[in-house]
């Protein structure tokens, strides 16, 4: 059996160690959690209660002092227990795929939360279970931002990648004025800059050196319009995604940072630009036409037209 049909049965801890970063965080976990619940879309599944099964591993955030032994400085098992009560409580459900959607998405506002899988699975259908699991992250929550309204709602911004040809167009500013039209904040992502970069031969090094060569390449987008704002870190994208402004995204902080980076070479830009759309929750990505995408994006795709 491959090591990925053997993650693809194993208990969401194991897939949440196969994928941590090279400084794994901790982990918090729940087994074998029984409940008895009316679940379900088919006509059989109704007015009586089936006995679901929830394993939920939750990565947390690194403690900043001494824990004292003090149940208020970590994130309770009671909370995780909690969650999954509360979404059971709130509403009958038909798919499981939701109910586990909402449990991740409740766990993540605990605020030491970074990443959480969710395997829920029907033991009272069939001879086996039958289940689905999902992992979700803090960082891939959609921004929260006030609507006309005045009402809280999910701000999904439109991330662009301008191949290098694009940015030395002479109708840059004029592509710029119809991406800002569609009235979402903006993201736009660059590549690799035109010429030579240093090579070293060690994958590590190298992978800094592509990121830092893709910035300077961003710093140059910058300079020919002035509406564009190189931006970093998570926190200055949701800041500038709360203006509307159009801003420029210098990789290398947030996937260094992240806990579940992008796997491929940074070189790979547009599979770079499709993470980042991941990340953000972008409401779509938008692409030169000869662009080649990895499969699997759960982002929406468009062509630039020109």
């Amino acid at each position: 059996m491959s090591s990925d049909i053997r993650l693809a049965f194993a208990h969401p801890e194991a897939r949440a160690e196969a994928s941590a970063p090279t400084d794994p965080r901790d982990r918090i976990s729940l087994r074998d959690h029984v409940v008895a619940v009316e679940i379900g879309a088919f006509q059989a599944e109704r007015g009586h209660t089936q006995r679901v099964r929830f394993n939920v591993v939750v990565e947390v955030r690194p403690h900043t002092g001494p824990l004292e032994d003090d149940v208020d400085r970590i994130l309770s098992y009671d909370r995780i227990t909690e969650a999954i009560a509360d979404e059971l409580a709130a509403e009958r459900l038909n798919l499981l795929e939701t109910l586990a959607e909402r449990v991740a998405e409740r766990i993540l506002k605990e605020p030491q939360a970074m990443r959480v899988f969710v395997r829920v699975e029907k033991l009272d259908r069939g001879p086996g279970a039958l289940g689905v699991e999902i992992v979700r992250s803090r960082a891939a929550q959609p921004l929260r931002a006030l609507d006309a309204e005045g009402e809280e709602a999910d701000l999904h911004p439109l991330v662009v990648y301008l191949d290098n040809a694009m940015i030395d167009a002479p109708d840059l500013p004029a592509r710029l004025d119809a991406i800002e039209a569609e009235g979402l904040p903006v993201i736009l992502c660059v590549g690799m800059p035109p010429g030579a970069v240093v090579e070293t031969g060690h994958p590590a090094v190298q992978r800094r050196i592509d990121l830092l060569a893709i910035e300077q390449n961003a710093w140059r987008l910058a300079a020919r319009d002035p509406r564009c704002l190189v931006v970093s870190s998570r926190t200055e994208i949701d800041f500038a995604m709360r203006r509307g402004q159009m801003i420029v995204w210098a990789p290398s902080k947030l996937v260094l940072d992240s806990t579940d980076g992008p796997n491929g070479p940074v070189r790979e830009s547009v599979a770079l630009a499709l993470w980042l759309a991941e990340h953000v929750a972008a409401a779509r990505l938008a692409l030169p036409e000869d662009a080649r995408v990895p499969p699997g994006s759960r982002v929406a795709l468009s062509v630039l037209e020109g």
